[in-house]
């Protein structure tokens, strides 16, 4: 059970973490591209979101998201080395993949995927973001499930927060 309640907390910190830096990224390259940040939403248990107006670059802008919300979780987790910290940046990679690719078959104008295509950014670059993203993310995050959940034998110790 504790094993369980350790991993569920995880999910909560990963799903945390991703919010945060995939819309980071976007506030992030708006501000460096010289967008007007006009209004945000940071709070992870709401569904994230900034808008800016006017937006001179919104390539930029709407792709520093997924990619700020991937290499920064990977970066940080590179840094930590920590199985931890790999099973948060893995989430990232699959949740980011996957957001763009639902977002595209969804075709709702506010998320990311139909605003790139507005904005003017080539399909194959999307489509092959998601292909490494949730390729890649899933090899990795169903390797850390299966390191988290699997019960260890009794004489092995087991993974505590700080490993």
């Amino acid at each position: 059970m504790k094993r369980v309640i350790h991993f569920v907390l995880l999910l909560a910190a990963a799903w945390i973490v991703m919010t945060l830096t995939h819309e980071s990224g976007h506030i992030i390259g708006g501000m460096v591209c010289g967008a007007t940040l006009t209004d945000f939403q940071l709070a992870p248990w709401r569904l994230p979101y900034s808008v800016h107006s006017p937006d001179p670059h919104p390539l930029i802008t709407l792709w520093a998201g997924p990619l700020f919300g991937v290499v920064a979780p990977l970066t940080l987790a590179a840094l930590i080395r920590k199985r931890w910290a790999w099973l948060i940046a893995d989430f990232c990679l699959v949740a980011n993949g996957g957001y763009l690719a639902l977002a595209w078959i969804s075709g709702d104008r506010f998320l990311d995927t139909p605003r790139l295509l507005d904005a003017g950014a080539n399909p194959a670059t999307i489509v092959l973001y998601c292909i490494v993203t949730i390729v890649a993310g899933y090899v990795w995050f169903r390797s850390d499930c299966i390191h988290f959940l699997t019960p260890s034998p009794p004489d092995e110790k087991q993974d505590s927060p700080a490993d």
